[in-house]
């Protein structure tokens, strides 16, 4: 059994499901399909409910533009003897929608639990326009199986509690060649809807092929797999064919947007290979994820993580430092490149909340003068070469920042090795995309 993931360039319009259903219907073994929403649409719903959350009235307009949409792309992929059945099911989700986004609009108010709510539309109608798409498909709702808890006010996967449920449910489908399931959504101990974060679709199916032990997962979307740098930055980036699992989670983490981080956890410790494919060229090899493989690529690739701040603690006395990063990270907001000194960086959604949470834990300390200010760097890019765990020799961190300064870069925080396999460093936002073709042509294509 495999697990697919299509994302929303996959299923976003009535030409790229053609393609979704060659090749599911092409698959020789049971396979569990995931699906995200409609490509596009999950931004859209979170800008319609805040509309009306400000109590502008063109929030009927958008809606009416999502409810023409997929009765388009349900009329033009639902074979006609199912047709009013389909519809029948996502008519009615959108008309709750609209009342949804009502309430909102004589509310004047957007919680956190009703954009849950909002945003899981998405991918409910989303699942029931694929399963009509091929016969004999069963419909099995993540809503049922995947719970979430709070840590650090976010929803995360409750595993307990999701794996129970997960074996109930598919036990009873065993026999089922296409299971289509809605990613990305999920719902609390409360059986309040909540979701998996963005890029959940991908967690929703690593979580499944680890639980049902699937021989592997394959994520399609609309690259050919992990690249050597952004192909819309570097003309000659190449495919690498070829990733141990760390390798990728560093890929990702420090930028690469290919597969969503947290969808690496659950298969590393089965060793279920992922596989990346592109759904508009499904012959290309993609991008295997897996360990245990004979590698050979020395340098991998270069990526970028485009809004990062550093945060300075001014003439901070000793064990200050060690402060600040323990409060960060005990509120659930990654460091990148800390310096064991004075200073980390951070990325740009999580600056306004750890600005606060720093100047609530030093709030003495500024008031004695103890630090002199917390100081936040202007908008930032954090750029990080990847090599295999052992290629990454000592003088990378001087190579590195020689080869920037040559090409007239300034360079903000110092290169340094941020793990085993992966040198970083910082430069202003603006010169992230010559950076990038500077440390490719220096380390890789040469």
């Amino acid at each position: 059994m495999k697990v697919l993931k299509f994302g929303g360039t996959s299923v976003g319009t009535p030409e790229s499901l053609q393609y979704v259903q060659a090749i599911v219907n092409s698959q020789t073994e049971p396979c569990i399909v995931v699906v995200s929403a409609l490509g596009g649409l999950t931004d859209k719903l979170i800008a319609t409910a805040e509309a009306a959350a400000v109590g502008d009235a063109s929030y009927e307009e958008r809606h009416q533009e999502i409810y023409d949409r997929h009765k388009k792309v349900c009329s033009s992929v639902t074979p006609k003897s199912r047709l009013s059945s389909v519809w029948n099911k996502v008519s009615f989700l959108l008309d709750e929608l609209s009342a949804v986004f009502k309430a909102i609009y004589l509310l004047r108010e957007l919680t956190e639990h009703s954009k849950d709510l909002v945003v899981s539309y998405g991918e409910r109608m989303s699942s029931i326009i694929v399963t009509s798409m091929f016969d004999n498909a069963s419909l099995a709702n993540s809503l049922e199986f995947i719970r979430t808890h709070k840590h650090f006010g976010k929803n995360v996967l409750d595993q307990d509690a999701s794996t129970k449920l997960i074996k109930e449910t598919f036990n009873k489908l065993r026999n089922t060649r296409i299971t289509i399931v809605p990613g990305f959504i999920s719902r609390d101990q409360s059986e309040r809807i909540t979701n998996l974060g963005r890029g959940g679709s991908d967690y929703t199916a690593a979580i499944l092929a680890a639980e049902l032990n699937a021989d592997v997962l394959e994520i399609w979307t609309d690259v050919d797999g992990f690249m050597s740098a952004d192909p819309r930055i570097v003309d000659n980036a190449r495919i690498i064919d070829r990733l141990s699992f760390v390798e990728a989670m560093e890929l990702c983490n420090f930028g690469a947007k290919v597969v969503y981080p947290p969808t690496i956890y659950p298969v590393f410790h089965k060793n279920i290979p992922i596989i990346i494919k592109n759904t508009f060229n499904p012959k290309a090899e993609g991008t295997r994820i897996c360990d245990g493989e004979i590698l050979t690529t020395d340098i991998l690739g270069v990526s970028a993580i485009s809004d990062t701040h550093l945060i300075t603690l001014k003439n901070a006395k000793n064990g200050l430092y060690e402060r600040m990063i323990n409060r960060l990270a005990g509120q659930g907001i990654e460091t990148l490149m800390p310096d064991g000194r004075k200073c980390c960086g951070v990325r740009g959604s999580d600056v306004k909340r750890a600005e606060e949470l720093l100047r609530d834990e030093f709030a003495q300390e500024l008031i004695h003068n103890t630090i002199e200010h917390i100081a936040i760097s202007e908008k930032l890019s954090t750029v990080a070469l990847v090599c295999r765990g052992n290629q990454l020799g000592v003088d990378t961190t001087s190579e590195l920042l020689s080869a920037l300064n040559s090409h007239g870069i300034p360079v903000v925080h110092a290169p340094q090795q941020a793990s085993p396999c992966t040198v970083a460093c910082m430069v202003n936002a603006n010169n992230l995309s010559e950076a990038i073709q500077v440390i490719h042509s220096t380390f890789i294509h040469n």
